[in-house]
């Protein structure tokens, strides 16, 4: 069984912490530098973490990294958290069987994927494989399709009952099946040890014979699905999922890497999104996601959230990461400014994971901005509001940052 580590996001890791040796620095420190440095932070003799979270496992050791919270909370308690925000957004979809185990502590995020996947994939095999026409390049006893006349003439010089040909198959052997096939065997190679390693055994003897490939980024996203195929859907997307992350010999052919991590900034901002979409359901307040206009020749600005009520405007940009003190940056206040400016709005709230912290509405001193038929005040406040409502998650962030923009 691999060594497990768990830590915040924004925290260090220092090479002979915990398990963690200078192999699986080189290798963290490759994929971070394939994923254009984003993941973390090189420091001497370690990383510091940014605010991705989820999970990366090398060959031995699992990291587990967390969103930032209280150190004394139950780091399980945050895991939840996590897994809560991922499924309220849709990355975990709610009507698979194996969503049911997001409560299980027991299992990590990569785990969870895994099941997921395992289960839509038996799903798939219960309904039946499906088959589609695709071209298939091979020697053939009958003349059909395109004669590949160089590789005739360099196979079938001696057989001349042969025809090498590029010709239509209908059957099971295409890409959809093999990219799912390719992720499947990815699940494989990291659950050898675990309960799910005998449910990959039993899935793959299953399978239908296909050619096994190492799928590209470019072939997973060139997969088109059609009415035929549409119940594929979130199969596929947690196959992209899996093969994406997998970096096979990212370290010298020695190890083997599959990372699962989200960005909290996005996260945070589409939980939000979604608690306020369900919040505003069927009344006249009205949602709209990174509503854009153009700023500079072919910069555009963008809020996080537009909402629109009886003629008003606000805007909400969501922050992850709560500031060090009292007051927001003076950045992050002339972006609101600006916001306001050119979507005529009221107010603009500054919303940030956490308890209130009882910000008032402050007036930008300058000229009030005249449009038709009215004069607007712009004001901006920092808003906080808690995913969770004691020890459960809450169910009323949408309604309380409708009041905080009220107040």
């Amino acid at each position: 069984m691999p060594k497990h580590i768990k830590i915040y996001e924004h925290q260090r890791l220092y090479v002979g912490q915990r398990g963690f040796n200078q192999q699986h620095l080189d290798a963290l420190l490759k994929l971070n530098e394939y994923h254009d440095w984003k993941y973390f932070q090189p420091i001497a003799k370690g990383i510091q973490f940014n605010q991705y979270v989820g999970i990366i496992q090398i060959d031995g050791l699992s990291i587990e990294i967390h969103p930032k919270a209280d150190k004394n909370d139950d780091d399980s308690k945050w895991q939840g958290v996590l897994l809560h925000m991922l499924q309220a957004c849709g990355k975990l979809n709610p009507e698979s069987a194996g969503a049911a185990n997001v409560k299980r502590t027991n299992l990590n995020l990569l785990e969870v994927y895994f099941e997921l996947y395992l289960s839509e994939i038996n799903n798939l095999l219960r309904k039946g494989f499906i088959k589609q026409y695709h071209k298939k390049t091979s020697n053939t006893k009958a003349l059909k399709g395109k004669l590949e006349f160089a590789g005739h003439i360099q196979k079938n010089l001696v057989h001349k009952e042969r025809f090498y040909t590029t010709h239509q198959v209908y059957d099971t052997d295409h890409l959809l099946h093999q990219t799912l096939y390719n992720a499947l065997e990815i699940v494989g190679k990291f659950t050898k040890g675990t309960s799910l390693y005998d449910r990959f055994k039993r899935l793959e003897l299953n399978f239908p014979i296909v050619s096994r490939k190492n799928i590209t980024k470019q072939q997973v996203n060139s997969i088109q699905l059609n009415r035929k195929s549409a119940s594929y859907s979130y199969g596929l997307e947690l196959a992209r999922l899996i093969i994406l992350n997998y970096s096979p010999n990212i370290s010298g052919g020695k190890e083997k890497m599959v990372s699962l991590l989200f960005d909290m900034n996005v996260l945070w901002e589409t939980y939000v999104l979604k608690q306020l979409q369900k919040t505003c359901e069927g009344t006249n307040i009205d949602v709209f996601e990174q509503e854009s206009k153009s700023f500079w020749g072919n910069n555009s600005l963008r809020p996080d959230i537009v909402l629109k009520v009886a003629g008003k405007t606000y805007i909400i940009d969501t922050k992850w990461k709560c500031p060090n003190n009292t007051s927001a940056s003076v950045a992050d206040l002339r972006q609101m400014y600006t916001y306001c400016r050119f979507w005529g709005a009221e107010k603009a709230l500054l919303l940030y994971p956490g308890t209130d912290k009882n910000n008032q509405f402050k007036s930008f001193e300058t000229d009030d901005y005249i449009v038709p038929q009215r004069i607007i005040k712009h004001q901006c406040k920092m808003g906080f509001v808690s995913v969770l409502d004691g020890e459960k998650f809450s169910d009323k962030i949408g309604t309380e940052i409708l009041k905080l923009l009220e107040n």
